[in-house]
């Protein structure tokens, strides 16, 4: 059965939140707040300036997701695509619902006149990694850094 990629909407706020929740556990061993959460996935559902999710649907089914926000490039003068919270419930992996999703995003940022595709792994998630190879993605050579601004980012 074909897998069907679709815009998320404000009726899939529940299972984006569970499915975010659930992928920080998976690959750090975070506890999400449900109310920074459930306000974080709505702030990109209710202004999509911020971006966008995408979902994967087999008959009807929700399998799976992930979040594309927007990085201006200076010196590129066009938009990195950032591919975020991506999830694909356990019984779904390894049957092509990422691969779709990113076909999607892919062909939608052409479309676009987007620059690039960009993601970020967890160093020790060497199966994403071997994913993400596969699809035609290289590993760059930068690190990332961060400094949280508020006792509530996670």
């Amino acid at each position: 059965m074909s897998l069907l990629i679709r815009a998320a909407t404000l009726t899939d706020l529940p299972e984006l939140a569970a499915w975010n929740a659930a992928m920080a556990w998976e690959t750090e061993h975070k506890r999400l707040d449900p109310a920074t959460l459930q306000r974080g996935v709505a702030g990109v559902l209710e202004q999509p300036r911020r971006g966008f999710y995408l979902v994967a649907e087999r008959a009807g089914v929700a399998l799976g997701c992930l979040l594309v926000t927007y990085e201006w490039s200076d010196w590129r003068g066009g938009d990195f695509w950032w591919i975020q919270s991506v999830y694909v419930v356990p019984a779904a992996r390894r049957g092509g619902a990422f691969r779709a999703l990113y076909a999607d995003v892919e062909r939608r940022a052409a479309a676009a006149g987007a620059v690039g595709l960009r993601l970020y792994v967890e160093t020790e998630n060497r199966r994403a990694q071997a994913t993400y190879e596969g699809l035609g993605m290289q590993r760059c050579h930068y690190f990332m850094y961060e400094a949280l601004l508020s006792d509530s980012a996670a």
